[in-house]
């Protein structure tokens, strides 16, 4: 899912968005809620006509805020207390309210509000952050039943959390999994942690989880990452990744990630990736999205974000193709036996 975070992919339009292969983004919940403001989204007639934005929307709540912005937040039962980054006000979010904000954007899928603590973190913080998380699941569908949102075509996913603690994250997938949700999201993971961590303790999480019903990784969305947590048995991924790198010139190759501003780019009258099908690749070489970027020219930065979302929604279309024909195994070794992740 490309992420849209304040109603916007960064320099894309929805119809370039959607021309990537992309069918559903991503929005949040604290952002909108601070900038424009519910009352703006409601008279627009909601969130998807707002943005015009054709497909589904799913929105975050806001608890990865809780540890993004976390020294202007304030953590207690009743919900998060909010210092405004824009002008400093103060708003409190709870459970109740994330879930009534994200009725009202008309939000396909709705996301609890959970509390998101980072790496490193105390093991006694992992566990009570989890059991937070657990409680305020509670109240979120308590909330979404009552509005009866899913008559409209609208479902709620609860979250596993945890920390970097196995067993409290296999005890949090069990009581999301028993709730009345109709998807289960793993976050707080990609926080800073190590991958060989990540990847341990997202194990312990989908271990718990069902299998008849959707698996969301929050947060997470290099190229490698997808075949490997595919793998574990993960379905759903968003990430900033690809539109981040593609603004700071990085952009994906089947050999790896490569810097689009390199001097070895100038003269390549070719397209980016010729196995690439998106609209860069089809129309603009090498040679040109790299002078753009040297002259500081932002369609560039449009140009290279197509093509990163374009390459990720092809790797999620090659893994679906390769379920489907029983050989996920031989293809995850092609691409992994070519890509050359970035490593710290």
């Amino acid at each position: 899912m490309p992420v849209g975070t304040q109603a916007s992919v960064k320099t894309l339009d929805p119809s370039e968005v959607a021309a990537t292969g992309a069918q559903i983004v991503l929005s949040n919940t604290y952002h909108l809620m601070l900038r424009p403001g519910i009352g703006v989204i409601e008279e627009a007639g909601g969130l998807h006509a707002f943005m015009r934005w054709p497909g589904p929307i799913l929105t975050d709540s806001g608890g990865f805020q809780i540890f993004s912005l976390a020294t202007q937040v304030n953590v207690r039962e009743e919900g998060a207390v909010f210092k405004s980054h824009i002008d400093g006000s103060r708003h409190l979010l709870t459970p109740e309210h994330a879930v009534q904000l994200q009725h009202c954007f008309g939000s396909d899928i709705m996301m609890q509000l959970d509390h998101v603590v980072g790496y490193p973190v105390e093991p006694a913080l992992s566990r009570e952050s989890m059991e937070r998380s657990a409680r305020w699941l509670g109240r979120c569908v308590a909330e979404h039943l009552r509005l009866d949102a899913g008559a409209r075509g609208r479902v709620l996913f609860g979250i596993a959390q945890g920390g970097m603690d196995a067993d409290v994250r296999k005890e949090s997938a069990r009581l999301v999994a028993q709730a009345n949700v109709a998807g289960c999201a793993i976050g707080g993971l990609s926080v800073g942690e190590p991958k060989s961590l990540m990847g341990e303790m997202l194990a312990s999480s989908l271990w718990e989880l069902p299998l008849d019903k959707p698996r969301y990784l929050m947060g997470v969305g290099s190229p490698e990452d997808l075949w490997n947590c595919v793998a574990q048995g993960v379905d759903m991924f968003d990430c900033v990744l690809p539109t981040r790198l593609a603004r700071n010139a990085a952009v994906f190759t089947p050999e790896g990630r490569v810097s689009i501003r390199s001097s070895r780019f100038r003269n390549h009258h070719q397209a980016i990736d010729q196995s690439c099908d998106c609209s860069t690749c089809a129309t603009f070489t090498a040679a040109y999205v790299h002078h753009l970027f040297r002259a500081g020219e932002t369609l560039g930065m449009r140009l290279a974000s197509i093509h990163n979302l374009r390459f990720l929604a092809r790797q999620m279309e090659r893994i679906r193709a390769a379920i489907a024909d029983g050989a996920f195994a031989e293809e995850m070794s092609r691409f992994l036996a070519m890509y050359r992740p970035v490593t710290k």
